[in-house]
């Protein structure tokens, strides 16, 4: 799976019209980490590099399709909407 997502990175990169040492300065990741991640040789890349790395090639809004937002919980819309009982106190 890292491998897969260090080519598609790579190519993302690519169609961006950026080298490796634009995207090393914009997100303060080494151009031998970033190196590394695209070839599939890092073994594992942190979340926050690749968050960082993401965010520099401008492709940290893609996030939201691979985690959309959920509807909303038909049980919690049913708790909400709950009346409560008002108790009045003796007089």
């Amino acid at each position: 799976m890292v491998k897969l997502l260090g080519a598609r990175f790579k190519d993302y990169r690519l169609r961006s019209h950026m080298t490796q040492k634009e995207v090393s300065e914009q997100s303060g990741i080494t151009i031998a980490t970033i190196h590394k991640f695209e070839n599939g040789t890092s073994g594992n890349v942190s979340l926050g590099t690749f968050l960082l790395l993401l965010k520099a090639i401008g492709q940290i809004d893609a996030l939201d399709e691979l985690m959309p937002d959920l509807p909303p919980s038909a049980y919690l819309m049913k708790e909400e909407k709950k009346v409560q009982r008002i108790r009045h106190k003796k007089s």
